[in-house]
C-alpha cells in the first residue's frame, strides 16, 4: 500500500459496555441510560457512548482525557484489542469490527503498530532485536531487516546502542527503541497509548520533538492518547476530549483554547501557555488580497510567541502575516497580539 493512498480513520457510534449483559442494555444507554445508572442498576460499565471521530490520513490524532474518561479504551479499538458492544472502526475503508481472525491478524502485523506507556521491551532481546521483532514476526530475513532497524535507530538517536540491553537503558532511551520498533514495521497507523507519560518532564519534551520531526518525513496517521493538555495541544493535529466516555469537544488546538465547549473544557485550557498554541491567523485582521506590503512579516501557522519576538527583533509596530505563496492575506499588531494571549476567563 502506498502511503498515499491510506485513507485515515474513521470511528462511527462507537459504543463499549463492559459486563456479562451488555448487548440487552444497549438500547437503554443509547436512549440516554446514564453510566452512574447502568452501573448502580446492572453492575455493567459503559466505557464508551457514541465515539464518532474522522481522522484524516497522515495526521496526528490526539485523544485526551483524564483517567477513566476511555482513552485508552477507545485507541484498543483501532486493533481491535477490544471487541465494540456497537459501531464501526473503519480503517482505510475496512471495518475492523467485522474481520475474522486470519484478516485481524494480518491487519495487526501490517496496517498498525504500537508504543506503549511501559515501554514493553523483551529483555533478553538487545536493542537492534527488540527493533526487529515485528519483523522477525513477519518472516522478514534478517539480510533486509537490519538495515532497516538501524536507520529507525540512528534516526530516533541510538546508533552505537544497538548491542545494549533494556536493563542498560534510561527510560528516555528504552521509549526511543519502543517507537523505533513500531517504525520498523512501517505500517500506515502508528497507536501510542500514554507513550511518554513514565518519563520525566525534559525528557518527554524531547520525544515529543522526536516524534514531530519524524512526522514531517513520514506522515503516518498517529493516534496519541495523553492525559496531559501541554503534550496534547502539542502534538495534535486535532483532538478529542474525552469524560466519561463521550467526546465533548474535538477540533483543533485552536478550537479547543480559542472556543471550549463548556466549562470542564475551560478549566483545563485556562492555565495554558497560550502565546505557545494559538496561530497569528486566528487574531489577525484580513488585508485586502493583492495588497504590497513593507516592512516585517510572519508566515501563516506562526504562534503569538513567534510574532512578538519578531516584532521585538525588527523594532516593528506591526506583523503582516504572509500566506504559503508568500501573499500577504492579515496583519496583526502588538495589541491584538496581548489580547488573544490573556484569557477572556
Amino acid at each position: 500500500m502506498g502511503k498515499g493512498s491510506f485513507g485515515g480513520i474513521k470511528i462511527r457510534h462507537l459504543y463499549k459496555i463492559f459486563g456479562p449483559g451488555a448487548e440487552t442494555h444497549l438500547e437503554a444507554v443509547k436512549n440516554g441510560l446514564s453510566k452512574s445508572e447502568l452501573n448502580d442498576r446492572f453492575g455493567h460499565v459503559l466505557g464508551l457512548k457514541d465515539i464518532n471521530i474522522e481522522m484524516p490520513s497522515g495526521s496526528i490524532q490526539v485523544i485526551m482525557g483524564l483517567s477513566g474518561s476511555g482513552k485508552s479504551t477507545l485507541i484498543r479499538h483501532i486493533n481491535r484489542l477490544i471487541d465494540p458492544t456497537d459501531g464501526e472502526v473503519l480503517v482505510d475503508g475496512a471495518d475492523v469490527v467485522k474481520m475474522n481472525a486470519k484478516e485481524l491478524r494480518e491487519f495487526r502485523r501490517h496496517q498498525t503498530a504500537m508504543v506503549f506507556q511501559k515501554f514493553a521491551l523483551l529483555p533478553h532481546r538487545n536493542v537492534i532485536d527488540n527493533t526487529l521483532y515485528g519483523l522477525d514476526v513477519q518472516g522478514i530475513p534478517r539480510s533486509k531487516s537490519v538495515d532497516i532497524g538501524m536507520r529507525w535507530l540512528e534516526r530516533v538517536g541510538l546508533k552505537g546502542f544497538e548491542k545494549k540491553y533494556p536493563n542498560q537503558l534510561s527510560g528516555g532511551m528504552q521509549q526511543r527503541v519502543g517507537l523505533a520498533r513500531a517504525l520498523s514495521n512501517d505500517a500506515p497507523v502508528l497507536l501510542m497509548d500514554e507513550a511518554y507519560s513514565a518519563l520525566d518532564p525534559l525528557i518527554r519534551m524531547d520525544m515529543q520533538t522526536v516524534l514531530l520531526d519524524i512526522q514531517k518525513e513520514i506522515k503516518k496517521t498517529i493516534v496519541f492518547i495523553t492525559h496531559d493538555l501541554d503534550e496534547a495541544l502539542r502534538l495534535g493535529d486535532q483532538i478529542a476530549i474525552l469524560r466519561d466516555g463521550e467526546v465533548i469537544q474535538q477540533g483543533s488546538s485552536q478550537d479547543i483554547v480559542l472556543r471550549p465547549a463548556n466549562d470542564y473544557i475551560a478549566n483545563f485550557v485556562k492555565e495554558v501557555n497560550r502565546s505557545r498554541v494559538i496561530h497569528v491567523e486566528a487574531v489577525m485582521t484580513p488585508v485586502a488580497t493583492g495588497q504590497p506590503f513593507n516592512g516585517a512579516s510572519i508566515t501563516v501557522g506562526s504562534t503569538i510567541e513567534d510574532a512578538i519576538k519578531v516584532m521585538t527583533a525588527n523594532e516593528a509596530k506591526e506583523l503582516f502575516v504572509l500566506g504559503q505563496s508568500g501573499e500577504a492575506i492579515g496583519k496583526v499588531d502588538l495589541q491584538t497580539l496581548a489580547s488573544a494571549v490573556v484569557s477572556t476567563d
